[in-house]
């Protein structure tokens, strides 16, 4: 993982500073736009109303621009000048500021992005708060990605990337690389305060870590209708200060580090939490995900089949632990070379098909998700007594002293596992994630200007390792959504979305509800 690490960095330092990441640009002709002429901007105003919460998909997967209450809704600007204008020049920039106001929502007024970046060859820099995609999946089909989704509100951050693929020297076109390292600062402090009461489990000044790097071997250039890609997300919370009750009414209060050693302990795994004393694990909370994309293109369809492995900590990470330790006064020292091997069961499992000449079925996504496993149900730590340790119950999204993989009450990864804003009880937790979900995704264009998607999720839910449900729950979310794009001269620009959501079953409740959203995009000069 260190070793994996240490190369992506490497190699996006190399593309952006070397020659070689100028590979693919031209000699710069032409006259630069200035950076305040051709704006894009979004006008929209969206509403929608519910019989009990809204429904899954009508809430999910919108980067947290959304909400549970009955009726809730938003005006929303934007304007956003994308890196793209300065395609033809070796260095570029980029703006943008998206904001919200909005009624039903946990604020009145949502900074959704708001952002400055610049590139230099193929490198790029941005920082501020920034709506991402998915990487190797459908961003409209898919249930979600399971560590880096687009279902929770942006992070400030200052981030580098490679964010296209970019080829590797000397591999004849073949080998091409892509990939972040970005630190921020979560925004949900007082969301939180005002959710728990400050009487459950909290955090505060919470800092974020992420990273990724993908490679990509396929060549574009010769014909070979195979490529497949492979790839590693890690995230990280760690510093601020974590608030645990104590009973009593009380709350013991830790202080996480937030040094220069707590960020390269968030960078390559290593340290300790704060709360921790004789067993110790890495420091924040880590997790991440292993994934891999094997595709197929000819003329007429496309065929993909992905893998999205997803790991709370180094067991599930490598499905491999140490249990090594000595017997009598040597039980907390390793002694032997003895691990442990841990099932491979935990998974998500999908295949998206293409087809290019379909009109009323364009796209097709099924998924598989098992996470009911997670490492076992048995977690013991070495004693002098019994010096077998084994590393189960991993409890995928929360954590011991941080909030969970969660940013103002909806998870940043796969929105099967329960948001912690569904609860009723003020508690920031993720309540239901092991299960078993099937899901899936078609989309078309009967016209130039009509498109629509349909979703249809089956979820079986066990509840958690620490509160298992009394039975298994099931659950039961589709969604029906169209697009109409004017295309008339007076209503150039202007475009309805309509969509229809439900829910049936003991996870999420009885739910139905209907969203519509009006939209006009166009140029705007200064």
């Amino acid at each position: 993982m260190q070793r994996f690490c240490k190369l992506v960095t490497l190699n996006m330092f190399v593309a952006m500073i070397t020659g070689c990441g100028a590979v693919g640009y031209a000699q710069e002709t032409g006259q630069r736009e200035k950076p305040w002429k051709n704006l894009e901007y979004r006008a929209g105003l969206q509403t929608t109303m519910s019989n009990g919460n809204t429904p899954l998909w009508i809430n999910a997967n919108r980067h947290g621009l959304s909400s549970l209450e009955e009726v809730n809704g938003y005006v929303r600007g934007a304007v956003e000048r994308p890196l793209r204008r300065d395609s033809a020049f070796r260095w570029g920039m980029g703006y943008g500021v998206d904001m919200a106001v909005a009624y039903g929502f946990t604020s009145n007024v949502v900074v959704q992005q708001a952002y400055v970046e610049g590139r230099w060859l193929h490198g790029v820099i941005t920082v501020g708060s920034k709506e991402y995609p998915m990487e190797l999946k459908n961003n409209s089909l898919s249930s979600g990605s399971q560590t880096f989704g687009i279902n929770a509100r942006p992070v400030p951050q200052v981030r580098m990337a490679l964010p296209e693929y970019w080829t590797v020297p000397l591999t004849r076109g073949w080998l091409h690389l892509k990939g972040h390292v970005a630190f921020g600062r979560m925004t949900d402090d007082n969301w939180q305060h005002d959710f728990t009461g400050r009487r459950n489990k909290y955090a505060d000044n919470v800092l974020y870590h992420s990273k990724a790097g993908y490679l990509k071997i396929g060549n574009d250039d010769v014909f070979c209708p195979w490529s497949v890609e492979m790839g590693l997300e890690m995230g990280t919370l760690f510093g601020g200060t974590s608030y645990v009750p104590a009973g009593g009414g009380t709350m013991n209060v830790f202080e996480n580090g937030t040094g220069l050693k707590a960020y390269w302990n968030a960078f390559i795994p290593g340290g300790s939490d704060a709360n921790e004393t004789q067993y110790t694990n890495f420091e924040g909370d880590q997790l991440g995900s292993w994934m891999m994309r094997v595709n197929y293109e000819n003329e007429i369809f496309g065929a993909h089949f992905y893998v999205d492995k997803f790991f709370e900590d180094h067991s599930s990470m490598f499905q491999l632990d140490y249990n090594g330790y000595g017997t009598g006064e040597e039980w907390n020292i390793k002694k032997k070379s003895k691990y442990l091997l841990y099932d491979f069961k935990d998974w998500m499992l999908g295949a998206e098909v293409n087809l290019k000449k379909g009109i009323w079925l364009r796209d097709i996504v099924f998924e598989y998700i098992y996470t009911k496993y997670q490492s076992g149900p048995v977690y013991h730590d070495r004693t002098p007594s019994m010096n077998d340790h084994v590393g189960g119950r991993d409890n995928f999204y929360n954590h011991g002293i941080f909030t969970g993989w969660q940013h103002w009450g909806q998870v940043i990864g796969n929105p099967l596992y329960r948001s912690p804003v569904y609860n009723k009880t003020g508690t920031i937790n993720v309540d239901n994630n092991r299960f078993m979900a099937l899901h899936l995704g078609l989309g078309g264009a009967p016209s130039d200007n009509v498109s629509y998607r349909l979703l249809a999720t089956y979820q079986e839910g066990l509840g958690t390792y620490d509160k298992p449900y009394t039975h298994a729950k099931t659950n039961v979310s589709v969604m029906a959504e169209a697009t109409y794009a004017f295309n008339g001269r007076r209503l150039k620009g202007w475009s309805v979305r309509c969509g229809y959501g439900m829910d049936f079953g003991g996870i999420l409740g009885d739910n139905y509800g209907a969203q519509i959203t009006i939209l006009k995009t166009g140029l705007l000069s200064l």
